[in-house]
């Protein structure tokens, strides 16, 4: 009878010190039609489950924000501990998460800061604003500036701009590019510089090719027509649009201006490889996984996940306690190194 006794009492004290047992974690991505966001996804979830969670994973199909809203409240009312939301757009959570935060439900913006609420806990993403700096510290690289009296025409283009990300990726571009545009060295022929005026709602690689297509008809950019020496591209998504309009109008690998990229997906890095795209940004989803199964695994046991940003990251409502990871610039040069292992 003892033995029984013993046995039950190790089972139970097992139970309460594995605090990862019938632990809930809602994971819940933006669409399942980019690369980047299904690998993510799949990937948190099955570190997730090694780490000896509940996990369960939703796509929010092409983006769509009531989808999303509707996954929240269903996993909320399923008796979740933990949400891990990669938001579509992150104003337009603030309703849903009201009862999280009622039912204390530890909320972590996973890469999209969620705006608007105090509902986050905490937000897992890449230093945003050093995305930017790479890609125009890239252009100003391959550019030079400095090297000849030659003006350098380029285009900008921002995110979509109901993400908070694009604003990161836009300001750290620009802190690098301004100051050769009040110069004179760089020239935007269009005078399009205002965000809500070159984004590029939902990330759409067909609204950036329609938007480069108006530039090339407006400013006759063709290889024997005006320059366009480089164009600020904030992500893979966008570039691929910009290339294909570039394309139709004559363009090739070897002529094409020198354009940036992020995200470093598959049809990205073939632009990379082929000497269309200039560079790419890898955002390794091992690194930030991993950042997010360790706050999920701290919130289990009750303790402060690590961070490494207090200050940065507004959300209009607070500065969410914030993991920033490393971004890394791709480039042909480098690809084989730096993608191998993914």
């Amino acid at each position: 009878m003892k033995k029984i006794f013993f046995l039950l009492a190790f089972f139970l004290f097992s139970i309460s010190f594995n605090t990862s047992y019938a632990y809930k974690v809602g994971l819940l991505m933006p669409t399942q039609n980019e690369t980047r966001w299904y690998n993510d996804g799949f990937v948190l979830e099955q570190k997730m489950k090694n780490a000896g969670f509940q996990a369960e994973l939703f796509f929010a199909g092409d983006a769509d924000v009531a989808l999303q809203q509707r996954q929240i409240a269903r996993v909320i009312n399923e008796g979740c501990n933990a949400l891990v939301i990669g938001s579509i757009d992150g104003a337009a959570l603030t309703e849903v998460l009201k009862e999280a935060k009622q039912k204390n439900i530890k909320v972590i913006s996973y890469d999209r800061l969620i705006t608007g609420t105090d509902a986050v806990s905490y937000y897992a993403t890449f230093d945003n604003a050093k995305v930017g700096e790479l890609q125009g510290r890239f252009l100003i690289g391959r550019l030079k500036p400095y090297a000849s009296d030659d003006v350098k025409y380029i285009e900008l283009f921002y995110g979509s701009i109901d993400d908070n990300n694009a604003r990161y990726f836009f300001n750290g571009a620009m802190k690098y590019l301004q100051p050769h545009l009040d110069s004179g060295k760089f020239v935007i022929r269009s005078k399009q510089i205002d965000p809500k005026v070159i984004q590029t709602p939902a990330w759409s690689t067909q609204e950036a090719a329609k938007r480069m297509s108006s530039l090339i008809e407006q400013y006759n950019y063709r290889p024997s027509g005006e320059r366009l020496d480089a164009v600020l591209a904030p992500a893979d998504c966008i570039a691929l649009g910009i290339v294909s309009a570039l394309k139709r109008e004559g363009f090739t690998d070897s002529n094409m201006p020198v354009i940036t990229g992020q995200d470093a997906s598959p049809e990205g890095l073939e632009l990379v490889k082929s000497g269309a795209l200039g560079m790419t940004i890898l955002k390794n989803p091992d690194d930030l996984s991993s950042v997010v199964v360790e706050m999920v695994e701290a919130i289990a046991e009750g303790k402060e996940p690590q961070i490494n940003d207090t200050t940065t990251y507004d959300n209009g409502v607070y500065v969410v306690p914030s993991y920033l990871c490393e971004p890394k610039i791709v480039t042909k040069k480098n690809m084989k190194d730096l993608i191998k292992n993914l």
